[in-house]
């Protein structure tokens, strides 16, 4: 008989497939402390869990039995994800659970900003009958802006379609064919700003969409746009939404996250007339609840049984010798990977991975899945993202993944090469690893280089000509940017050429700018690493 330990509250009927099963037992015992976990997991091969229970090494090590730890919910931050792949328990999640209920909530927030429904709700139970002060606007023939078109964001098109709203779609892996199937129309962040009467946002929050709808967006945003948020707080600049309302370039907004949470009490959004808010509603129905606990039910149910399972979110156990030659190029193919998605523009359609030397004689799937978490992190959840998930979520998205190997390695002892391309064009890159321990890019497109991957870097593409490094270190040096080191690529005397330069922080973008504009450069683009 197989044991499953339950430390959370978890939904009865989600757990029903295990409590059914003639070959499981489920105990629930809720509320234990680490100590009294550590007694008694020893017994179970399962152990399910919520956010309440903390996951730890020691909880893992006194697992003798365990081998698997179910998460009825998306974020596994309260599991030790590195001492489970040590000691090779699965740890698996849930991460659709929760699409169809904060698709239903995006569109209750739509309904009520298209018509006023809380404002004139409270107005008519304090006993005032207004019904002037609250036309409303239709959502038929209006077109609906949707900035990330994920399993949430494909679903509230679908039902856009439904309302007969015209659907504009952004998403960094969204392909024109995807598109077409879908009935959406393609486009970028600033068509949908320009041309979108509504605005959705259901991308995950990183370095690059933190404040992607700011005040230089709402300089130029259609006037009267609506503006829902039921994803991340911090894609879309609060304050500079509040400015753009008051200004009446925003007709209102609905918002179901914040930056902090819970909003401090005299957030401006709390008391604005023309902005509704609730608090973090998106994953909390019934179902939504069953439905994790179902699928991560399921899953577990699968595993003690030896049989095929999903969304496992920590690397699968790899041979002893094949771990020893892989290990070290771990951190160079999620820098390599990053590095590309950065540089890349439009949709990613595939990606092509070249292991040369040394590297040909293993298995590298391992060393390919980090590559692809480089870049598939660039834009989707870090929490969704990981080595496990990363060749079905690139999968899903319709990209292809493609690896060579081959034993000549070009002067290197092992060499990696990476190839993104896009609808706009290709981008590659190669490392290797000096000695076999100091990682090092020493390829970008055409261009040899030999740069650390690490830290804030900019990328200049010129004409290879006199006078631009002293043009690029001047401007650089007015506006408090400090130099550290510089590489120049070229292949050409005075063809086109690359320099590359790490700094000691970002640089302001109006610095970014600013080198755009500058003779015989044509690119300036920041990367972090």
């Amino acid at each position: 008989m197989l044991k499953v330990l339950v430390s959370d509250p978890i939904s009865d009927l989600g757990l029903q497939q295990l409590t059914d099963a003639a070959d499981i037992a489920v105990e629930k015992k809720t509320g234990l402390s680490e100590d009294e976990l550590v007694a008694i997991i020893g017994e179970y091969d399962a152990l399910l869990v919520r956010s309440q229970t903390r996951v730890t090494e020691r909880i893992l090590a006194a697992g003798a039995r365990l081998k698997v730890v179910g998460r009825a919910g998306v974020g596994v931050d309260n599991i030790d994800l590195d001492a489970a792949t040590k000691r090779g328990v699965i740890v698996i999640n849930a991460p659709d659970g929760n699409t169809i209920t904060t698709c239903e909530h995006t569109f209750a927030m739509m309904m009520a900003l298209a018509r006023h429904i809380p404002q004139a709700y409270r107005k008519t139970v304090e006993g005032v009958w207004d019904r002037k002060s609250f036309l409303g606007v239709e959502l038929r023939n209006k077109v609906l802006g949707v900035l990330g078109m994920g399993r949430i964001g494909s679903e509230v098109a679908k039902r856009a379609k439904a309302f007969g709203m015209e659907v504009i779609g952004y998403d960094p892996f969204l392909s024109e064919d995807r598109a077409e199937k879908m009935g959406v129309r393609l486009g970028s962040v600033d068509e949908i700003i320009r041309q979108a009467d509504f605005m959705t946002v259901h991308t995950p929050l990183t370095n690059e969409t933190h404040h992607m709808i700011a005040k230089p967006q709402f300089d130029v945003m259609k006037r009267g746009m609506r503006i829902i948020n039921c994803a991340r707080g911090g894609i879309i600049d609060e304050m500079a939404l509040k400015e753009a309302i008051d200004e009446g370039i925003v007709a209102g907004a609905a918002f179901d996250v914040f930056e902090e949470e819970p909003p401090k009490p005299d957030h401006p959004f709390l008391t604005h007339p023309k902005i509704i808010v609730t608090p973090h509603l998106g994953a909390s129905t019934i179902e939504a609840q069953e439905n994790v606990a179902i699928d991560v039910s399921e899953q577990v149910l699968h595993i003690l049984r030896g049989e095929a399972f999903q969304n496992a979110v920590n690397m699968p156990p790899i041979p002893p010798a094949v771990r020893a030659k892989l290990e070290p190029y771990f951190e160079l193919g999620t820098k390599l990977g990053s590095f590309l998605a950065q540089l890349a523009e439009g949709a990613i359609n595939e990606v092509q991975v070249s292991y040369s030397g040394d590297l040909s004689d293993v298995d590298t799937t391992p060393l390919t899945r980090y590559i692809l978490t480089g870049i598939l992190s660039h834009h989707l959840d870090k929490e969704q993202v990981n080595i496990v998930s990363s060749f079905h979520l690139a999968k899903t998205r319709g990209v292809e993944v493609i690896t060579q190997k081959s034993t000549a390695a070009k002067g290197f002892t092992n060499l990696i090469s990476v190839t993104i391309r896009t609808r706009e064009g290709k981008h590659s890159a190669a490392g290797t690893l000096l000695n076999g321990y100091g990682a090092r890019i020493v390829q970008i497109d055409p261009y040899p280089v030999d740069i650390p991957p690490e830290g804030h870097l900019l990328l200049i593409s010129h004409t290879d000509k006199p006078g631009i490094i002293g043009r690029v270190g001047t401007l650089l040096g007015v506006n408090d940017v400090n130099i550290a080191t510089m590489q120049v690529g070229r292949k050409v005397v005075g063809g086109s050429a690359i320099m590359v330069l790490t700094i000691d922080k970002p640089a302001p973008k109006a610095v970014i700018d600013e080198l755009k504009k500058l003779p015989d450069l044509t690119d300036a683009i920041e990367i972090t690493l």
